[in-house]
């Protein structure tokens, strides 16, 4: 599961060593599933639209996640703790109700909320570590 910040700098990134472009990459050629919703998608689609993605990277970006993410449906809204941000709470109710291993951030409000969740919230870097122990 990755959060709009994730996505926006794995699309920003001028850099093929970018942990970033790294995850972005190894999600493209099927290494992990990533999780969505319609809320998510609408997140991604209007950020990248007021970012400094060009217009094409961006549409190219959102087909595919429309065509290779895992579409999660929403059964159970409570949160045992709730992020300060709301527009955080669809990250969290789409990892929980997926099973998501990995919820992969930078904000600091979801990644204060690690101890009350079984999974694992965390940084790029700590991701792509437990990626590639798994391989």
């Amino acid at each position: 599961m990755l959060d709009t910040n994730v996505v926006l700098a794995g699309q920003r990134s001028r850099h093929a060593a970018s942990p970033n472009a790294e995850i972005v990459d190894r999600w493209e050629t099927g290494e992990f599933m990533l999780l969505c919703t319609p809320d998510i998608m609408l997140e991604y689609a209007g950020k990248l639209a007021v970012s400094d993605v060009p217009r094409e990277t961006a549409a190219n970006f959102l087909a595919a996640v429309a065509l290779g993410c895992e579409w999660v449906r929403i059964v159970f809204f409570h949160l045992e703790h709730y992020p300060p941000d709301a527009d955080d709470v669809a990250f969290l109710l789409c990892a929980l109700n997926g099973e998501a291993t990995h919820l992969v951030t930078y904000d600091e409000h979801l990644l204060g909320l690690q101890p009350h969740y079984s999974l694992t919230i965390c940084q790029p870097l700590r991701f792509l570590a437990d990626l590639r122990s798994s391989q």
